[in-house]
């Protein structure tokens, strides 16, 4: 059955009402544009399907961007290890995207290739998948010869004119990091079949999806088999305000707050009243007033800070001045936000890279006109044509090391950087994160924890 969710959640109430009377589906698909609402109803029909005390080894996370459909089926036929319910939860599933939401892809594309390279790369393989192109066909300026009609016929709705903006950096990401486009082949006919034939009793499976294509066949198995809840984006400030003021009545309630007129106008002035980054905002709020019951637009201009693109960028930029407290409140920022911890390090990763790959560039001997102290004009002078010339770099072929296919001034800051770290730190550096990589994908460990850890070693 598929829902319309985003009207004040009636149809979700209908949801929820089912399970409170022990009427459970095998699966559940929650997607639309309204994050908040989504991650809401998650949570909500995660918490009716298992009991709390349960959860602990009968409750599994998998992240889109690590989505394997033949492990997922095998996820949920295995048995649980405590006897009971089992669920399996599957965050952005990136399974439901066809030629029809190809403009969708671009659009986040666009909006993360410079804040979340890794996360844009993501997006970006299954465009290419779903597009019919490959990474070789693009790489070393292949994209270009895609002329703006062959374009506009394989991405509906996109004129294509803002792609020179974000494609040959997030095509230099992709080749630099060496992604495997097998790992986003669509295979999703073995997870359509077992959810016809039926999961094993009481096993369910909940997906969460920015856009679909409903005219794919594990769409309408779903449909058939479980409940698809569509919270849609909800339009005008009016009703955005509206939204916002009703879903945060029982925070503010709880926390003995209420919030002045221009409270609320300042609100909606730094999140544009986005629900999951306005409720968070009133969340900080509510801390910070403490006994203090009205909160006030002062309140709100001192506690509601920058946006997420801006934080991460502060964060890389607190690491490499070693300035760990600035580093690990930056952090704390970001996952107050949300941001994904695999983001998070993905950033962190291509900043060490990038300063060992300059800090070897400086101990080779090759720089001699390179000085720390330099303006970044004298640079581009002096020390990057002579780059240019070394590596054989003309602007478009080559450069799979990463640091000299960077913007010349990521370049300049790279090697200015280095200087304040030792070749073999930064060997140890990247090795940690190797080691954290491996954890945060194969244990259960707190992935704020060991950031945070790391960020104290290398601020020390």
């Amino acid at each position: 059955m598929v829902l319309q969710a985003g009207d004040a959640g009636k149809t979700l109430g209908t949801v929820i009402g089912n399970l409170r009377e022990g009427k459970t589906a095998p699966c559940y698909l929650l997607y639309g544009e309204e994050e908040y609402l989504v991650k809401d109803a998650l949570g909500k029909i995660t918490d009716l399907i298992l009991p709390a005390d349960d959860r602990t080894l009968n409750l599994f996370y998998i992240n889109g961007e690590d989505e394997d459909i033949d492990k997922l089926c095998g996820s949920l036929l295995t048995s649980p290890l405590i006897p009971g319910k089992k669920v399996v939860v599957v965050l952005n599933t990136r399974i439901f995207y066809s030629k029809k939401t190809l403009s969708d892809l671009v659009q986040k594309i666009s909006d993360h290739h410079k804040s979340s390279p890794a996360k844009a790369a993501v997006y970006f393989m299954t465009f290419l998948r779903i597009a019919g192109w490959s990474l070789d066909d693009l790489r070393d300026d292949g994209w270009k010869k895609i002329t703006d009609e062959e374009w506009q016929r394989t991405v509906e709705k996109d004129d294509g004119k803002n792609r020179e903006k974000w494609l040959p950096g997030i095509m230099d990401f992709c080749v630099s990091h060496e992604l495997d486009a097998e790992r986003y082949r669509d295979n999703t006919d073995r997870l359509e079949d077992l959810l016809r034939r039926g999961l094993p009793e009481g096993h369910h499976l909940i997906m969460t999806a920015e856009a679909v294509d409903k005219r794919k066949k594990l769409f309408k198995a779903i449909s058939e088999k479980g409940e698809i809840l569509y919270f849609p984006r909800i339009k005008g400030e009016t009703k955005q305000k509206s939204m916002l003021m009703d879903t945060a009545k029982d925070l503010l309630v709880q926390g003995g707050k209420k919030l002045t007129p221009g409270a609320w106008a300042a609100i909606g002035k730094k999140t544009g009243f986005s629900l999951r980054d306005s409720v968070a905002a009133i969340e900080k709020l509510i801390i910070y007033a403490g006994e203090k019951t009205t909160i006030e637009d002062m309140d709100v201009e001192d506690v509601v800070g920058k946006t997420r693109e801006g934080t991460v960028f502060d964060l890389t930029e607190a690491l490499v001045a070693k300035d760990r407290e600035k580093a690990l409140l930056t952090l704390k920022e970001l996952f107050d936000q949300d941001v994904h911890h695999l983001m998070i390090l993905a950033m962190v990763i291509r900043e060490i890279r990038l300063l060992l790959q300059a800090k070897i560039f400086v101990n080779s001997g090759k720089l001699s006109l390179f000085n720390p102290a330099m303006g970044y004009s004298q640079f581009q002078g002096a020390v990057y044509p002579l780059i240019k010339e070394l590596t054989g770099y003309s602007g478009g072929k080559g450069g799979r090391e990463g640091l000299t296919v960077q913007h010349p001034y990521v370049i300049y800051n790279a090697l200015r950087n280095s200087a304040r770290f030792s070749l073999n730190d930064l060997v140890s550096y990247l090795e940690d994160l190797v080691d954290i990589d491996l954890a945060l994908k194969s244990t259960i460990k707190n992935p704020r924890f060991l950031l945070e850890k790391f960020f104290i070693k290398v601020c020390a």
